[in-house]
């Protein structure tokens, strides 16, 4: 290896070697362990796992936790399960809410996308499921009423997973995408082994695939199945993992899906009201060999300040992560088999993965939670095991990644069963933490400690946009480098992160400048904007509130602010 190289992996191991994720669930209050119905039958539900995600259900600036749960099959009475919200207290530690928020309603759950479908300030929830999935309107005073009946959301009876907000006709409502695994049943599970006498867990191909759905938010509180008339209708696919990006730059949000065992899926939004699917010619559709994998997880950023988003998919045991990079032609190209990220992920199983910044130096590093679906798979294949480490790659800078999962604490490292995972900043201290979910097990809260480069935190308040500013793409400039991100629900693997967006800044002091280029057409641009602080932007107005790290909510800042209409496209 050349000295130059051997001395940049030094310092790139120093600037990160004193950051750690501690494991605070037991001392943050949370209790939670998943009930994935399993009794023996080797039913195909069992192997998925729960979502996770964060929510600020009472707007207090501080991220709430919500942990989707199953519940026991027919027949197989047992203790009742629900999903489950916790209030962050301000202090590191959550309160268990769920009772009195009108969430405690039995669901085999699998997947949660969090966004105010209404506009009316306080964010709702969707709770993906097996059978009936579900929308909670967000009352504004601590509680949720189930609406899916009068939202026109009753009736699809589907094996559903992860599922996203997202505006696609940019009219300032926010519509929604929920991805369906495989046509399966009680009554239609078959008998599938791997040692030819004991009954195992089938993989999908055993089964038919189903559509992803695509509801139209009407503006009444009611949607409409625009499946078919948007073009987005395949019964072939049987998704995972969903995410919404911007691919080719025109300002409509596209959508991947993540296939399991079949070619994964990419949408490009025309801009009228309907999709066409392009994921063959855009490289992403199968591997360099032109196989199908078994995608799981699926995540977009610009990882490399191109001001493209490119992707990253998890896939099966021996296949690899994919980490597809955006050409800016309309191609991705694979660069896993070449890059630390393929050579680490080959044998491990890997379910949620997303970009995050954990040490704030403004490159975006990738995290991938990992576990197997079945127990006894040590048995048939030495080289897999059942729970397995997670992985972090640190973004060197230049499209390289190191693996630094060892250096970040001894239980984050532990091997885990791992299915979903989402980040949020929960202390309000400028660093990102991690909420994963194991399968049948625990859940994991790791708070994020000895981050020493600073970031920039900015929400979003749409008005002519919705009000999230979903969609809205925001691009951070200090010191000669740029990064953007677009603010988007859904991601990773049936998981949900905050919807506040954060820049590290490496040790500079400041952004000079901000813009926010929202759904709407509007753009605005903000300049020499404090770094230690989390900003609330709203459309048309600029900053309207600023927190620094670690204070209560104080008076609006001062800040130019230049309106400019950007033209719709």
């Amino acid at each position: 290896m050349p000295k130059f190289l051997i001395v940049f992996l030094l310092i790139a191991l120093s600037a990160s070697a004193q950051i750690t994720f501690r494991d605070i669930t037991a001392q943050a209050g949370i209790h939670f362990t998943h009930n994935n119905a399993a009794f023996g039958k080797k039913y195909l539900p069992e192997t998925m796992g729960p979502g996770c995600g964060f929510i600020d259900y009472d707007n207090d600036g501080w991220p709430d936790i919500l942990l989707v749960n199953g519940e026991n099959w027919p027949g197989h009475p047992g203790p009742a399960t629900t999903p489950k919200l916790y209030h962050n207290n301000h202090d590191g530690t959550f309160t268990d809410v769920t009772a009195k928020s009108g969430l405690a309603v039995p669901i085999f759950g699998l997947g949660v996308a969090i966004g105010d479908y209404d506009n009316d300030g306080p964010e709702d929830i969707f709770i993906a499921a097996l059978g009936q999935s579900h929308l909670f309107r967000n009352n504004g005073n601590g509680t949720f009423a189930d609406v899916t009946k009068s939202a026109g959301l009753l009736g699809p009876n589907e094996f559903s997973t992860s599922a996203a907000w997202v505006d696609y006709d940019r009219d300032g409502k926010l519509d929604l995408v929920v991805a369906n695994y495989v046509q399966w049943s009680l009554q239609g599970d078959l008998f599938c082994t791997l040692d030819g006498t004991h009954k195992s867990y089938c993989t999908p191909e055993s089964y038919k695939g189903s559509t992803a759905r695509l509801w139209h938010n009407l503006g009444n509180g009611k949607f409409e199945d625009a499946t078919e008339k948007a073009h987005f209708f395949d019964n072939t696919s049987k998704t995972l993992g969903l995410a919404v990006l911007d691919y080719n730059g025109d300002g409509w949000p596209d959508v991947v899906l993540a296939n399991d065992t079949q070619p994964n899926k990419l949408y490009l939004n025309k801009g009228d009201g309907t999709f066409e699917e392009k994921a063959v010619p855009a490289g992403i559709a199968f591997s360099e060999d032109g196989i199908a994998r078994a995608g799981m997880g699926v995540d977009a950023a610009d990882y490399d300040r191109s001001g493209r988003p490119s992707l990253i998919i998890s896939n099966f045991a021996n296949q690899m992560v994919s980490l597809y990079h955006n050409e800016g032609n309309g191609l991705f190209v694979d660069e896993a088999p070449s890059s630390e990220v393929g050579r680490a992920t080959l044998v491990t199983l890997g379910f949620g993965c997303f970009f995050f910044d954990y040490d704030n130096d403004g490159w975006p590093d990738i995290f991938v939670s990992d576990g197997h679906i079945e127990d006894q798979i040590e048995k048939v294949q030495k080289r897999v095991s059942y729970a397995e480490p997670p992985h972090v790659f640190r973004n060197l800078g230049g499209g390289k990644f190191m693996e630094a999962t060892q250096s970040l604490g001894a239980t984050f490292a532990a091997p885990k069963v791992g299915r979903g995972a989402a980040y949020a900043d929960i202390d309000n201290d400028g660093a990102l933490d991690v909420l994963m979910t194991t399968n049948g097990g625990r859940v994991f809260l790791f708070h994020n400690e000895g981050v020493t480069n600073r970031s920039l935190r900015i929400k979003l308040v749409g008005t002519k946009s919705n009000r999230d500013g979903i969609g809205a793409v925001i691009t951070v400039a200090s010191g000669g480098e740029k990064q953007s991100k677009m603010v988007r629900s859904g991601s990773s693997y049936l998981s949900q992160s905050e919807l506040v967006a954060s820049f590290g800044l490496g040790q500079k002091t400041k952004a000079d400048s901000v813009e926010v280029r929202w759904p709407s057409g509007q753009t605005d641009k903000l300049s020499n904007i404090g770094a230690g602080q989390k900003v609330t932007v709203e459309e048309g107005k600029g900053i309207v509130t600023s927190r620094p790290y670690g204070a209560p909510a104080r008076k609006p800042v001062a800040a130019k602010v230049a309106r400019v209409v950007a033209e719709n496209h």
